[in-house]
C-alpha cells in the first residue's frame, strides 16, 4: 500500500478533491470549449467566452483553453454533442453563435476537419490537452493526471530524477541542445548555499511561437516540469522569465502559479517532502538578445541587456553569482511525461538516435500555417506538405527559413532534410529553437536574408565591436546587392564579414548573425550576386 505519509498518497487526497470540484462545477452539462491564444486573439476569440455564456451557458458548461497549434482555422470551439464527441467548429464569430448551438443538438461531430486532422496526426507529449483542456483550472489539468510526476519525483528523490532524465536522452529545445540530466546534475554539484531555477519563456525570435502556446494552453505542465527540476537540482526559487510583450502567457503562468500555491503544490514542504519552493514571474526587458541566458541574468540583476563572458556557466555562477538552471519552456514541459511514464517510453519517440518531439512553429505561405509537434527524425517535407497542407500564395515553393535569424535560407532540394538537435548544415542552417518559415517563389531569396541581417543588425546590443559593427555592415552590403549597387569586392567583403563577426562575437547573436548571409550564397549565391563575380 505504501507509505500514508508518501508525497504519492498526499496528492491522491488533493487530486480527488479537484476531480470532485470539477465534476461539480461542470454538473452533468455538456461541454463548449473556446481556444484563446495569442493567434485567436487578433482574430476576435477573446469575445467568444462571454458570448457563448450569455447565450448558452445555461445548457453548457463553458470553459477557455488555449489554441491546439491549428493557427490557421482560430477562433476555434469546440462542442460536446449528445454522442459525447466534440464537434469542431473553426473561424467562430461572436456575432454569429447559430453553429455552436446547431453542434449541442447533434447526435454526432461529423467528418473532422483538415485542422481537427492536423493536430490528431501530431504526436503530442508536451501540447497534450491543448485546446480541450482548460487552461485556466488546475483541477482540469489534475484531472488528466497532472502533478502525479512531481510527486513520484519527490519520493523518488533527487538523484533518481536525474538519472530518468539522462536516461531519457532529454535535451534542451531552446536552441542548443544540452543534455538536460547532465545540466541538472552538474548545478546539483556544485557547493552553494543555494540555487535559482530560471525558465526562460523570453521567446523574442520571428517566427517561433511555441512557448506562447504552451504557456498559454498547458501552464501547469511548465510549472510542474520547473517543481521537479528544482527538486533535482536543489533549487528553491524558480523565476520564469516571459517575453514582455507575451501578456496573455504571463497571466496564465501567474494564474498557475497562484492555483498550484493555494493546494500546496508550491511552497513549503512540498506534499510533505520537506522541499520548500517559491515560484514567482518576471518580465523580460525585450530584445531578441534577452534569449541569451546570460543576458537574461544581466537584466534580472536590473543591468544593460548584454550578454557576459562564459565562463563562468550560468550552472557554476549565475544570478547574484550563485548556480543558476536555466531551461527552455519546452524542455520543462517534457519532464512529467518522462517521470510518469518512464524513460525507456520517451526515448521510443523519436528516430532511434534522438529521443522525444520537438515543436516547430510553422508560418510564411503553408497552407496550413500553426504549431507541429513531431518526433525527431520528421523532414521539412513532411512538416510543409504532409501538416502545412503545401505552399500557398504562388503554389511554388521558393525557399525555407529554418531556425530564424540565427540560422539561414533552404532550397526546395533540401526538403529531405530531417529536424534533428545536431542539425546543423555546411551552409550554416541550424534547427535552433525550431521555426520554419515557408517562402514562395515571388519573393527573392536575397530579401529574405536582408531582411535577417537587418533584424540581427538592430537587435545587437552594441557591446561587441565585431557585431556591432559588423551587422550593419553586412546588411548595407546586401542592400547594396539588391540595389545593383554592389561591386565583387563588396560581395567577397560581406562573405569574409559573415565568418569574422560569427568567429569573433561574444554571445550567441552575434555567433550566428552571419549564417544567412552565408547559407544564401551557398545556395541562392548565382541569383543573389547576378553577374557580379
Amino acid at each position: 500500500m505504501g507509505d500514508v505519509n508518501s508525497a504519492s498518497n498526499r496528492y491522491e487526497s488533493i487530486a480527488e478533491a479537484a476531480r470532485d470540484r470539477l465534476s461539480a462545477l461542470r454538473g452533468g452539462k455538456p461541454r463548449i470549449v473556446v481556444q484563446v491564444g495569442h493567434c485567436g486573439a487578433s482574430a476576435g476569440a477573446v469575445e467568444l467566452p462571454d458570448a457563448i455564456r450569455a447565450q448558452y451557458g445555461g445548457r453548457a458548461s463553458v470553459s477557455v483553453a488555449g489554441c491546439d497549434g491549428a493557427c490557421f482555422a482560430a477562433p476555434t470551439v469546440l462542442v460536446e454533442c449528445r454522442s459525447g464527441a466534440f464537434a469542431r467548429l473553426e473561424r467562430v464569430n461572436a456575432d454569429d453563435l447559430r453553429r455552436v448551438g446547431m453542434a449541442l443538438r447533434a447526435e454526432s461531430a461529423g467528418e473532422p476537419s483538415s485542422a481537427a486532422r492536423f493536430v490528431e496526426a501530431q504526436t503530442r507529449v508536451t501540447l497534450d490537452g491543448c485546446g480541450e483542456m482548460d487552461a485556466e483550472s488546475i483541477d482540469a489539468y489534475i484531472a488528466r493526471g497532472g502533478y502525479a510526476a512531481l510527486a513520484r519525483a519527490l519520493d523518488d528523490g533527487a538523484e533518481a530524477v536525474i538519472e530518468r532524465v539522462k536516461a531519457s536522452g532529454l535535451r534542451g529545445r531552446g536552441g542548443a541542445y544540452f543534455p538536460a540530466g547532465l545540466k541538472w546534475e552538474g548545478a546539483r554539484g556544485v557547493r552553494a548555499p543555494r540555487r535559482y531555477m530560471i525558465v526562460n519563456c523570453e521567446e523574442g525570435e520571428p517566427g517561433l511561437f511555441k512557448d506562447r502556446h504552451l504557456m498559454e494552453g498547458a501552464p501547469h505542465r511548465i510549472l510542474e516540469g520547473a517543481l521537479i527540476a528544482a527538486h533535482a537540482t536543489d533549487a528553491r526559487e524558480i523565476i520564469f522569465y516571459v517575453n514582455a510583450e507575451a501578456n496573455l502567457s504571463a497571466e496564465r503562468m501567474s494564474r498557475a502559479i497562484e492555483q498550484a500555491s493555494a493546494l500546496g503544490l508550491v511552497g513549503e514542504d512540498l506534499l510533505g517532502s520537506g522541499f520548500d519552493v517559491s515560484a514567482e514571474i518576471r518580465r523580460g526587458a525585450g530584445g531578441y538578445v534577452c534569449g541569451d541566458e546570460t543576458t537574461l541574468i544581466n537584466t534580472l540583476e536590473g543591468y544593460r541587456r548584454e550578454p557576459r563572458l562564459k565562463p563562468p556557466f550560468p550552472t557554476e555562477s549565475g544570478l547574484w553569482g550563485l548556480p543558476t538552471i536555466i531551461n527552455n519552456a519546452e524542455t520543462l514541459a517534457s519532464v512529467p511525461f518522462i517521470i510518469s511514464e518512464g524513460a525507456e517510453r520517451f526515448t521510443e519517440i523519436g528516430d532511434g538516435q534522438d529521443s522525444g518531439t520537438k515543436i516547430v512553429s510553422l508560418s510564411g505561405a503553408a497552407r496550413r500555417a500553426g504549431l507541429i509537434e513531431a518526433p525527431f527524425g520528421t523532414t521539412l517535407r513532411e512538416l510543409i506538405y504532409d501538416f502545412g497542407g503545401g505552399i500557398g500564395g504562388s503554389g511554388k515553393l521558393g525557399a525555407i527559413g529554418v531556425g530564424g535569424p540565427s540560422s539561414g535560407v533552404f532550397p526546395p532540394s533540401m526538403l529531405d532534410m530531417a529536424i534533428k538537435p545536431g542539425f546543423l548544415h555546411e551552409s550554416g542552417v541550424m534547427l535552433g529553437a525550431g521555426g520554419v518559415i515557408v517562402v514562395d517563389d515571388t519573393v527573392s531569396p536575397l530579401d529574405v536574408v536582408r531582411n535577417l541581417a537587418w533584424y540581427n543588425a538592430n537587435e545587437s546590443c552594441g557591446k561587441c565591436t565585431p557585431c556591432r559593427e559588423g551587422t550593419p555592415r553586412m546588411a548595407q552590403t546586401l542592400d547594396a546587392m539588391a540595389n545593383g549597387d554592389a561591386t565583387a569586392d563588396d560581395i567577397a567583403e560581406v562573405s569574409n564579414l559573415a565568418r569574422l563577426v560569427n568567429a569573433a562575437s561574444l554571445c550567441g547573436l552575434g555567433q550566428a548573425a552571419g549564417n544567412p548571409i552565408l547559407s544564401g550564397l551557398y545556395f541562392f549565391g548565382d541569383e543573389m550576386v547576378g553577374d557580379k563575380t
